[in-house]
């Protein structure tokens, strides 16, 4: 059966790069997404050579297992052609590219993936990201040391346990094949756009029933107002669907569009400069994958911020709660030096503090006892004492003490 659905694909260098090292493909019954990484000229040959490998397969293919096997083989020859491309240019050493290619087979699709490019499968209103990030940090998440959104922030973010690079004739390469329905959306990006619109923007953007091409063109924009700091490469197939297709050519965008002969760029001169400086060292790609000795390095560094950061938050919270304690403890200490005169045991009494409970603690205690009965008093002066006195001094409530003694002698 020939899938039918409709596609589009856009890349974009972001605001941050200087060149464009993704790539990206649709075809008929293809679909890749390939971020290459190795500096100005690496990535760019290495995401198009993926390109140039993968697209022979934009065919019908008789099953899914015939799809899948044809996928990781041409993922295997890429690694060779990225191995013997460095033996011919070694100023391309340490080139590597991410790869998330989706072949369409009757009601399946057949996926092959390494890297931190990712596929999403937007379905009855819910986004699903099919695979799994070959990244340092993921393996934190799935270790249960950080959380998904530690992740999105985490310093290591962009470290690669897996790419398709100059180093592996044997890269190892997540495949696996999925049913299909009518309606549903799948989306292949890099990590120019996962890494700064989340899952919650995109499938808004997924769910608004727009051509594939109107949603890729918001998705971009989104990632764009986000900053950009990386390119930002969207593929977007439909299956079935109400949007025709309106040609069948395919659309290869990024580096692949215009490097297909492998031509390597010139190195470009240094413009010198602290300010510029920083700016180039912002533009340096941040993915690579580590030897395992430097794993290991990794993992001890996260202990350390692990331990920092709970240091920060004991010492924070600790910080918190004295000066809680210590903001009590004044306010307490206001509350002492203030007096009020009212009855104990039936005589009148100068009761240190405040008037109100905190709770199960009472603010105020008897200071003096007096030798005054309150049935001494007459009735409105009884009323008057039994509802207390307020007083701003111990001074003061003396005073009143000495005026009420006054009554009870005059009434008796």
């Amino acid at each position: 059966m020939v899938f039918e659905g409709s596609s589009v694909a856009v890349s974009h260098t972001g605001k941050v790069r200087s060149n464009n090292q993704d790539s990206g493909y649709a075809g008929s019954d293809l679909y890749v997404v390939a971020d290459g990484m190795g500096g100005h000229a690496g990535g760019d040959v290495a995401s198009s050579l993926a390109i140039r490998h993968l697209r022979e397969l934009d065919r019908v293919f008789d099953s899914t297992s015939e799809a899948e096997r044809a996928l990781r083989d041409a993922i295997e020859d890429t690694a060779g052609d990225l191995i013997s491309t460095v033996v011919r240019r070694p100023e391309l050493a340490g080139m590597g590219t991410t790869v998330s290619a989706l072949a369409m087979v009757d009601d399946y699709a057949v996926i092959a993936h390494i890297g931190d490019s990712r596929i999403y499968l937007y379905r009855d209103g819910h986004l699903t990201q099919i695979t799994a990030d070959h990244t340092f940090v993921q393996r934190l998440v799935d270790s249960g040391r950080i959380t998904p959104e530690e992740a999105r922030y985490h310093p290591r973010r962009s470290v690669l346990m897996r790419v398709l690079g100059d180093m592996d004739p044997n890269p190892e390469v997540d495949t696996f094949i999925m049913p299909t329905l009518d309606g549903d959306r799948w989306l292949l990006c890099s990590d120019g756009l996962s890494g700064v619109v989340d899952d919650a923007h995109t499938a808004k953007a997924l769910g608004q029933g727009l051509t594939p091409a109107r949603t890729a063109d918001i998705l971009l924009r989104q990632a764009l107002d986000a900053g950009a700091p990386d390119n930002v490469t969207i593929v977007i197939v439909d299956v079935g669907g109400t949007h025709p297709v309106l040609d069948g050519t395919p659309t290869v965008v990024g580096s692949a569009a215009t490097a297909l002969q492998i031509e390597v760029p010139a190195q470009r001169p240094s413009r010198g400069g602290w300010l510029h400086s920083a700016r180039q060292a912002a533009n340096e790609p941040t993915h690579f994958e580590p030897a395992e000795e430097f794993l290991e390095e990794l993992i001890e560094e996260d202990r350390r911020r692990a331990k920092r950061r709970r240091i920060t938050w004991i010492a924070g919270a600790l910080v918190v709660l004295a000066l809680i304690v210590g903001g009590l403890f004044a306010a307490y200490g206001w509350t002492q030096t203030r007096y009020f005169v009212g009855v104990e045991d039936g005589r009148v009494v100068v009761f240190q503090g405040i008037q109100q409970n905190l709770g199960p603690i009472s603010l105020s205690s008897p200071y003096e006892q007096t030798d005054i009965d309150v049935t001494d008093l007459p009735p409105f002066q009884q009323q008057a004492v039994e509802a207390t006195f307020s007083a701003g001094s111990l001074a003061e409530a003396r005073d009143i003490v000495e005026r009420l003694r006054i009554y009870a002698e005059a009434d008796r």
